[in-house]
């Protein structure tokens, strides 16, 4: 199935109107999460009151996120991925629907995040929301929003129990040399691959415009659900599964660090993930999304787009 997709326009413009948009100049989603009439508009702070990805901010999370990627840069390894690819391609994890994984990640809270401590799903909800009143006629980029992080269920004890370490946080490539960009970039110091001679140079053990498909990327829920949808044959564009994988590679998207291995499908797909990425980062809210509300309208995307059942 061919699925023809727009390209990105520098300037979003917001469709539709609400019966309460003239008194109150938002507009308001099915799930009762509101949208400034304009257009989405990123805030200037999370709900610490920080700026957004501010990994120094001294706050009750700080600490905990640093540690998080202490650990993470250490134990990412080209060798623990490989394992962790063989492992968990095996999909043999267990056998369900799309809303069904959406649910089991209502108790995690993702330790890297310093912006935001509500449960997971709210978080796709809120992002998926802001997407669909922006870009109303990309509903492909609606469902990816929704089922961009469902990866995290990695940490659920059905799924290993990874460590969080394994699971969340930014990603980088292994197999070369780490970015000063990776943030808390000092503790790869400590990583064996730190060392290695074929991992040391910028391109490592890769040629420059090889295509990110041809990188080892740090294990964890991006590359996971990346591998379940694909080999669950779904039909979202290519542009979608580049969101899924790569929404977390900020030393990509926010820094431009690593370029020089994209192919040209990586540089058009990296315009839908800039895209994608503001409404990642900065939809972290405090007003919540009516679950049930809101609930039919994905239902109907995931059958459009995926099967009933999906091998994990």
């Amino acid at each position: 199935m061919t699925i023809l997709i727009e390209q990105p326009a520098l300037e979003s413009q917001v469709e539709g109107t609400n019966v309460h948009a003239d008194e109150t100049n938002e507009l308001v989603l099915d799930g009762g999460f509101p949208l400034p009439k304009d257009g989405f508009m990123a805030p200037d702070i999370n709900s610490f009151g920080h700026s957004f990805r501010d990994y120094d901010a001294e706050s009750k999370r700080q600490k905990g996120v640093e540690e998080f990627y202490r650990l993470q840069h250490i134990n990412q390894t080209y060798d623990f991925v490989k394992r962790m690819r063989k492992e968990y391609g095996k999909l043999n994890k267990a056998e369900m629907g799309i809303w069904e994984c959406c649910e089991l990640l209502n108790e995690l809270v993702d330790e890297s995040d310093p912006d935001l401590d509500e449960p997971q799903i709210q978080h796709l909800l809120q992002s998926a929301e802001a997407i669909r009143k922006d870009h109303p006629d990309q509903d492909w980029l609606h469902l990816t929003a929704l089922i961009h992080d469902l990866g995290k269920i990695l940490a659920l004890p059905g799924f290993g129990q990874l460590p969080q370490w394994a699971v969340v946080g930014d990603t980088f490539p292994l197999g070369c040399a780490f970015d000063e960009t990776n943030v808390h970039h000092k503790y790869f110091k400590e990583n064996p691959d730190y060392k290695c001679p074929a991992y040391s140079t910028k391109n490592g053990i890769y040629r420059e415009g090889c295509g990110l498909d041809n990188v080892v990327m740090s294990w964890g829920h991006d590359e996971y659900m990346y591998m379940v949808a694909q080999a669950n044959g779904t039909t979202l564009p290519s542009a979608g599964l580049f969101i899924i994988r790569y929404h977390s590679f900020y030393p990509l998207h926010r820094e431009g660090a690593y370029k020089h291995f994209m192919n040209e499908e990586d540089v058009e797909n990296l315009k839908w993930l800039n895209i994608f990425n503001k409404y990642d980062l900065y939809s972290k809210s405090k007003v919540l999304v009516d679950v049930e509300k809101v609930k039919p309208y994905y239902v109907s995307l995931i059958e459009k787009y995926f099967p009933a059942k999906l091998k994990w």
